[in-house]
């Protein structure tokens, strides 16, 4: 294909898919709240931004969950977990393809993976304080959690879930960006160039 707009919209729809489909494949982790699900749906997000930028990569990630709230839907008739999902994904894949678009190496894949789990994990805690959590008691009508309650959601289930989520996604990353690493040099030199 000659037309590399054309083109980016195609690999941002097909990637999309896997996306979906690999948010399906969720499952909670032993002793953290049962609502807290790991799925490995950014690591093709991350794969559109690193390729093409970030916002293919915002793209995917926003599509993938459209594409789950309108099949699987929302507890709360609100997409809050959605919302959250995406902010999630933003706040993973941004700072990963900052420092990968400044350092291509390695070391720059790792060293941003490391920096996207830390800003995953401590930018989810402050949402959660302050958004998500407030927004999920109030549209299923339950009382609101505060103080101790709140807190210790934050710091034992919330934090800690993300920092292992980070972890098994910077695996996954990890493990496929050493055998696709020259074919994803290929792709940005031909998207971002």
């Amino acid at each position: 294909m000659k037309n590399k707009k054309l083109q980016s919209m195609i690999v941002v729809g097909m990637l999309s898919s896997i996306s979906f489909v690999l948010m399906l494949f969720n499952f909670p982790l032993p002793a953290l709240p049962a609502f807290l699900k790991v799925d490995f749906s950014d690591v093709p997000a991350l794969i559109a931004a690193i390729t093409m930028g970030p916002v293919a990569g915002v793209l995917v990630a926003f599509f993938k969950n459209v594409l789950d709230w309108i099949f699987s839907g929302s507890p709360t008739g609100v997409p809050v977990g959605h919302m959250a999902n995406f902010a999630t994904s933003l706040l993973f894949i941004l700072p990963v393809y900052a420092v990968y678009r400044k350092v291509s190496t390695k070391k720059g894949i790792a060293f941003g993976l490391v920096i996207g789990t830390l800003s995953m994990a401590i930018g989810m805690s402050v949402l959660n304080y302050f958004v998500f959590l407030p927004m999920y008691t109030y549209f299923l009508n339950m009382p609101a959690q505060t103080g101790n309650v709140l807190y210790t959601t934050i710091v034992l289930g919330i934090l800690p879930f993300n920092l292992i989520k980070g972890l098994a996604l910077t695996t996954v990353v990890l493990l496929i960006f050493g055998s696709m690493h020259t074919w994803i040099e290929k792709q940005r030199s031909y998207y971002l160039s």
